[in-house]
């Protein structure tokens, strides 16, 4: 038997060996993934190991699984030397980690270290192993693997799980240390990142509203594969953002091609799908609340925050009662249908988060300490001596998509003129389609009762042409005759409109507003809306809308208009007067 050491070479990243025993300090950890999910565990464990030029670190793929197929793809990804699974059996080494115990991990040679691949033990696995078991906690899959080679450390996140371990396998929770979670540490040390988190997402102002799914016949896309497009009908575009992190197992199982055919009618209407690498997470930072299944990605944004939780699962099935997430499930709202959201989400009260966090999490901090302590013992080595700290979550990227076409309702109050707008054609038509020329098909914009454009960037071009915003607002309404206004938004900030039948042109200005210490501003595009919606239908906006400060309170054309624009819970203040030539003549 061949003892994979320090003397690992390889062609490309597919690790081979010489045979001879690693000699001197060198040692060979062999990182054993049965799926990707696994695999994303795993990787959270390497900063444990950062820097030591002592350790080789390989990765295999356990077969058996029916989600191992991205582990590959994220392991090249990364840039990891892969062993193939016969090879590695057919060596030893000096420490394997993984993260499910799962596999024939028995047919491997050398101490094991396993860890959990998600948070709390709370689901069961219908038709596996045994009934009502914990995944990660079954003793028929524990006891395989103890028998032939007994995992050296199981590392758990909470006493708690150590009684459960006991209560099951005996012989495992001789072995079993509450070590704490690698990935709760990095969720942790990153939530200083929040806001940079909201402003890569697009966040801005508006509230971010996560979906979270976990895999199976009981999860949130299983039960309920309609809600995120249900939702983004139901929730105003520029009050709400919406995310859907989906556990790693389901994306295997669809691929990325039919999932987001699954999802085109919410990934049009600009819902963000994570990374399920680190991206989820930092979604999660980012939140302000979340709809959930069962699934633990739920405890991790409930151990950052105390913020508003929904629940999307009835109980049951392969809930394990008294599970970290049954304690959470149990006290939050449940949502029956998207059109109660908002009303669910009132109903939060604070605190069946945190509850459910520390029934799953016993510290926060040092985990990564405890860890290497363990491992390097495991090892025979002393641990470095420059010290190890979980890294920093990535910025999540944006919408792949971002709807350019809006259904636009008009009401108004005493308070102001509310705009609400939802991207075009998953919901109601409104008082006006707004479309942005240029960013939509020319069904869209023929189809606008609102075309506007947006700045184009600088040009490259050795002679170059360019409309000015009179001159393409002329030619818009030329050109669409169905359009009854044409507006462009110019470099300046500002918006020149022009209405069909009216001989002037008007600018458009909105002042942001200031907010503790914050400047909150919106879309110039939804100022323009408003004043669309005052100046071709005058009746629909009453007098009293019309902030006191405007110079006539039912103002003609050619006078100055300030309206109250109301967004959500924010009122904004817009004018919209004559305007100038050189607003007219500036290039856009």
């Amino acid at each position: 038997m061949e003892t994979y050491g320090r003397r690992a070479t390889g062609d490309g990243r597919r690790a081979t060996g010489d045979g001879r025993r690693a000699t001197g300090d060198g040692r060979a950890v062999l990182f054993a993934a049965r799926s990707a999910v696994a695999l994303y565990r795993l990787l959270d464990v390497l900063p444990v190991f950062s820097g030591d030029a002592r350790i080789t670190r390989l990765f295999t793929l356990v077969p058996g699984s029916d989600f191992g197929a991205d582990a590959f793809s994220a392991i090249d990804a990364l840039g990891g030397r892969t062993v193939p699974w016969s090879e590695a059996c057919g060596r030893s080494y000096d420490l394997i980690v993984a993260a499910s115990p799962k596999g024939d991990l028995r047919l491997l040679r050398g101490p094991q270290v396993l860890i959990p691949h998600g948070a709390g033990f709370n689901k069961s696995i219908r038709d596996e192993g045994s009934a009502d078991s914990a995944s990660g906690l079954d003793p028929e899959y524990l006891r395989r693997t103890h028998d032939h080679a007994p995992a050296a450390l199981h590392a758990l996140a909470h006493p708690d799980q150590v009684a459960r371990l006991a209560a099951m396998d005996p012989q495992a929770a001789r072995r079993a240390k509450v070590i704490g979670d690698l990935t709760l540490e990095r969720v942790l040390a990153s939530a200083c990142l929040r806001d940079r988190y909201r402003a890569a997402l697009g966040t801005g102002a508006r509230k971010l509203l996560v979906l979270a799914s976990t895999w199976g016949p009981e999860s949130l896309v299983r039960r309920h594969p309609g809600l995120p497009a249900a939702l983004a009908t139901r929730l105003p575009y520029d009050e709400y953002q919406l995310a859907l992190v989906i556990h790693p197992n389901e994306r295997s199982l669809l691929g990325t091609y039919e999932l987001n055919e699954r999802l085109a009618p919410a990934l049009d209407a600009g819902l963000i799908l994570p990374d399920p690498h680190e991206e989820w997470a930092s979604a999660l930072i980012a939140a302000d609340t979340l709809v959930t299944d069962h699934g633990s990605a739920a405890l991790y944004y409930c151990a950052a925050q105390d913020r508003p939780v929904v629940s999307v699962h009835p109980g049951g099935g392969e809930l394990i009662p008294g599970s970290p997430m049954a304690v959470l499930l149990d006290r939050v709202p449940q949502l029956g249908q998207a059109e109660d959201i908002t009303d669910a989400l009132r109903a939060y009260r604070q605190g069946p988060g945190r509850a459910a966090a520390q029934a799953a999490f016993a510290s926060a901090g040092g985990a990564v300490d405890r860890l290497r302590t363990e491992v390097y013992a495991l090892l025979g080595l002393a641990p470095p001596t420059h010290g190890a700290t979980p890294p920093l979550l990535p910025s999540p990227a944006p919408a792949t998509r971002v709807p350019a076409a809006f259904d636009v309702h008009v009401a108004t109050s005493t308070a102001g003129v509310r705009i609400t707008r939802h991207p075009a054609g998953i919901g109601l038509p409104g008082h006006h389609l707004a479309v942005e020329h240029g960013a939509t098909g020319e069904q869209l914009a023929r189809s606008a009762g609102l075309l506007y454009r947006r700045p184009l960037p600088a040009s490259a071009a050795p002679v170059d042409q360019a409309w000015t915003a009179d001159g393409w607002t002329r030619h818009t309404l030329s050109a669409y005759p169905g359009c009854r206004s044409a507006a462009a938004l110019l470099p300046s900030g500002g918006v020149l409109l022009r209405v069909r039948g009216h001989e002037r042109t008007y600018a458009v200005q909105v002042e942001p507003r200031s907010e503790a210490g914050r400047i909150v501003r919106i879309d110039p595009a939804i100022a323009l809306s408003a004043a669309h919606a005052r100046l071709i239908s005058p009746g629909l906006i009453s007098p009293r809308s019309i902030s006191p400060r405007s110079i006539n309170p039912q103002p003609a054309p050619d006078s100055l208009t300030v309206l109250n624009c109301l967004v959500g819970e924010r009122a904004f203040r817009i004018t919209i007067r004559p305007a100038t030539d050189t607003e007219a003549k500036q290039v856009i």
